[in-house]
């Protein structure tokens, strides 16, 4: 669609993944304002919808990256076979030598059991990594394989002295399940190189990221030189048993992570480095990240101590904040929401968000009407400039929340109207000290001229 912003920003990306592409896999573009039927056969309802065919059929929804580098990098995972057939040792080296880990399965007897097993975990899993296959005898001598193994080759620009950058798989018999797990396991290694297509499968751990001029293609020495300093210090910690992942990444990729630790001015040119845990909690490493180790293993050895401060991301603490809605940032959060005398009404806003802007006037309303009430406090938090705290999920604006007494660690979700009767008319409910304020009388047609107005 012509109009449509997101499609705008995908194009040129979008060209470029296709002249990359040319030969390997063709990538084609629907206009649906020109050609509604084909869109309509297809279930598009949004823009821009990416879609893979195979064989002329439809396989499902492109839910990759959506730059050129992720789209070139999931479209060759999704062209030709799942797991790619390997015949002489300058394939095998050619096919490993890759940005990402590769599994390669080596089997005497093509026709095996576990081969066909093989085949089924790569089917499963072709999206996220890269599979290869081989029956060759010389390959497996070279590897000192009598019948059938799995080995796993992590990137050979990733090659360092404290890990094997070959893994071979050592659980019995292959299945699916059991060669999901030893890839997730051990593709990474101690420390990998965390990319825009691989961030995914680093989600939902306790995650230590060091952030500086990371580039494997123009720079490969200077990357491994930081990242080496980064391994050395927490084989350290993994050796004595703590638990925590570590990975490096480049901090041009990822400058909105670093603003989100208000790491925004590095440079680059030296580590800068985060914690964050799977509850959301954040640790900023203050120190200059020194050539011996020293600075990251005091910050580990204090995160692993519980000495560190969490990071919040704030703005400053109002100096006056006595209006009819209290204005809330991360700093004074837990001192006014989580007051367990109070019933508290919290609207988190973005400040260009335009639904947030209607609602404005109508909430001031609700806490001018409510100002006397000592049991209730109406507040209001910019959720773009401050951290939100767990148990709160802010997915889109405006999100709001009640916060009852005695209930802090259980807030509830606002699902109604945004009109000031349908506020407070909640807020009659819900309370425990019901607001003695009159709901608005719908027909008095002055008032409803004001807030058009508004």
């Amino acid at each position: 669609d012509q109009r449509c912003g997101h499609c705008k920003r995908l194009a040129p990306e979008y060209e470029s993944a296709a002249t990359r592409l040319k030969g390997k896999v063709p990538l084609a573009k629907v206009d649906c304002t020109a050609n509604t039927e084909t869109c309509n056969k297809f279930g598009v309802s949004g823009y821009p919808t990416l879609k893979i065919f195979r064989d002329g059929e439809e396989s499902g929804d492109y839910d990759g990256p959506r730059t050129a580098d992720g789209i070139v990098t999931t479209l060759k995972k999704q062209a030709g076979p799942s797991s790619v057939e390997i015949k002489t040792a300058e394939e095998l080296e050619l096919f490993i030598n890759d940005i990402d880990g590769s599994v390669v399965g080596f089997f005497a007897d093509s026709s095996s059991a576990s081969q066909a097993e093989f085949t089924k975990a790569a089917n499963a899993q072709r999206d996220n990594y890269r599979f290869g296959q081989t029956n060759s005898k010389d390959l497996l001598q070279q590897y000192q394989i009598d019948d059938e193994a799995v080995i796993l080759f992590r990137p050979p620009k990733l090659a360092n002295k404290f890990e094997d950058s070959i893994v071979k798989y050592t659980e019995g018999k292959f299945t699916n399940a059991k060669l999901k797990k030893f890839i997730q396991e051990n593709i990474f290694g101690i420390c990998p190189h965390m990319t825009e297509d691989n961030k995914d499968q680093m989600k939902n751990k306790d995650m230590l990221v060091a952030y500086y001029d990371v580039d494997y293609e123009k720079n490969p020495k200077g990357s491994n030189y930081w990242r080496n300093r980064v391994m050395l210090v927490a084989k350290k910690f993994l050796d004595a048993g703590q638990k925590l992942h570590f990975a490096v990444a480049s901090h041009k990729s990822f400058s909105h992570d670093l603003s989100e630790f208000g790491l925004d001015s590095a440079s680059g040119e030296v580590p800068v480095v985060a914690i964050k845990t799977t509850k959301g909690d954040k640790y900023v490493m203050h120190e200059e990240f020194t050539r011996n180790g020293k600075a990251l293993e005091l910050f580990l050895q204090d995160y692993f101590d519980g000495k560190l401060k969490r990071y919040l991301k704030s703005e400053p603490i109002p100096e006056n904040n006595d209006g009819p809605v209290k204005v809330l940032v991360a700093e004074n959060f837990d001192e006014i929401v989580n007051d367990d005398t109070k019933d508290v009404l919290i609207e988190f806003y973005a400040p260009w968000c335009g639904h947030c802007k209607s609602l404005e006037p109508k909430y001031k309303e609700l806490g001018e009407k409510l100002a006397a009430d000592p049991n209730i406090v109406i507040a209001k938090m910019d959720a773009t400039a401050n951290d939100v705290p767990s148990p709160y999920e802010v997915r889109g604006f405006p999100t709001i929340y009640f916060s009852p007494m005695g209930k802090k660690q259980s807030p509830k979700k606002y699902e109604g109207g945004r009109e000031i009767n349908d506020l407070l008319g909640y807020l009659k409910k819900e309370a425990k000290y019901p607001p003695a304020v009159e709901l608005e009388d719908k027909k008095s047609k002055k008032k409803k001229g004001k807030k058009e107005e508004l």
